[in-house]
């Protein structure tokens, strides 16, 4: 797996590890049931604090993306591509769309490019299949 961080960006290095491993899952690069490696490892391979790390998988282990073990380590959970039928985490990625999606109409994005972006990014993961424009 390999992340890439914009040290000058806004948003914390701690989210910015946690979306790389979310988009790595979606992407198949990180497949179920991977092991991650361990936050010190990361943080020495990022060059950052062990903890900016532990705090990344703090946030996916409560969203229920990976599980963590103090024996074997931060593992992808094998049912995370699975519906988990709570409503919380439903609702929390929703306010989440929704925060994205009303930034996108206060810069003034087109509406229509917005939709073709979404429409391309998600019929982009390796799991959805078929082409874009057959959705």
């Amino acid at each position: 797996m390999h992340l890439t961080l914009d040290l000058d960006s806004e948003t914390p290095i701690y989210q910015q590890i946690r979306d790389r491993i979310v988009e790595a899952i979606a992407d198949g690069e990180l497949e179920a049931g991977a092991d991650l490696p361990s936050t010190r490892q990361l943080g020495v391979d990022l060059a950052i604090n062990f903890h900016t790390v532990s705090k990344a998988y703090d946030l996916l282990r409560r969203e229920g993306i990976i599980r963590i073990n103090r024996k074997s380590g931060a593992v992808v959970r094998p049912d995370v591509k699975q519906p988990s039928g709570d409503a919380g985490t439903d609702t929390d990625w929703k306010r989440r769309a929704r925060t994205m999606l009303a930034e996108a109409d206060v810069r003034g994005l087109p509406k229509a490019d917005v939709l073709e972006f979404v429409r391309t990014t998600l019929f982009g993961f390796p799991d959805q299949g078929g082409d874009p424009g057959e959705r």
